[in-house]
């Protein structure tokens, strides 16, 4: 049985690019089919009623068509609109990375729940805090975590042995070696005692013992801007320094 023409889901706007003299494309990430493009017809009309709805990190109930190669954007009511808080530059400039990681990292039409789930998350938590940067570390290792990329931090990935007071971050490998695995001649990012507990709080599941809401230190924050650019085969575009 050939699915409904017409349905309706959440969805995250991630970008959008125009099309034609009228028209946008934008690309969603959706609590049903993940990430898809979508197409606005006439959004950039002023007596549109999509215009404004459609913002980037807004969070609409949306009404699509299916399309032949695109689905169409019907009507959308907005859940949740951060817009006005987004705008800060710096959480801008966050918001951006997280889009652009997601976009990069996820399939199209692909079911992603739990990313959803981290994605509507972190819209929010950008939005009301003060310090968005701070957010980085914790949303990129729980990301890697949702896409099954989780970096093994409480034994040496390699010998499976527990780590003696030090590690160090082996991207090729997936996670933290052992002194005994490390091959010296590797510039790898060393962890001491404080940093082991450190990266194990940032990526600490929700609910779980750890302080979820942890600062990373300064080389737990390199080492998973490295592991993300590891994965992602290149630093994001919107990389903040």
């Amino acid at each position: 049985m050939s699915a409904a023409r017409s349905y309706k889901t959440n969805a995250v706007v991630l970008r959008g690019r125009q099309l034609g003299e009228a028209d946008r494309i934008f690309t969603l990430f959706t609590d049903q089919r993940g990430k898809l493009d979508a197409v606005a017809k006439g959004v950039r009309r002023p007596k549109s009623h999509l215009s404004g709805r459609l913002e980037f990190g807004n969070e609409c109930v949306m009404t699509m068509h299916r399309g032949r190669s695109l689905d169409v954007i019907v009507a959308a009511d907005i859940a949740r609109a951060p817009w006005s808080r987004l705008v800060d530059p710096e959480r801008f400039a966050v918001f951006s990375l997280v889009a652009e990681v997601i976009d990069a990292f996820c399939e199209p039409d692909l079911p992603m729940p739990d990313v959803y789930a981290l994605l509507t998350g972190a819209v929010a938590a950008i939005a009301a805090s003060d310090e968005p940067r701070s957010l980085i570390p914790r949303f990129s290792i729980r990301l890697l975590c949702a896409l099954g990329l989780d970096p093994a931090v409480d034994c040496c990935v390699r010998c499976s042995l527990d780590f003696e007071g030090r590690a160090w971050l082996d991207p090729d490998a997936g996670g933290l070696i052992c002194g005994v695995c490390r091959e010296r001649w590797r510039d790898l990012i060393e962890f001491d005692e404080t940093d082991l507990q450190n990266v194990r709080a940032v990526g600490a599941a929700k609910g779980s013992a750890a302080r979820a809401t942890v600062r990373a230190t300064p080389r737990v924050e390199r080492a998973i801007e490295t592991l993300l650019a590891h994965h992602l085969g290149r630093r994001p575009k919107a990389s903040i320094r």
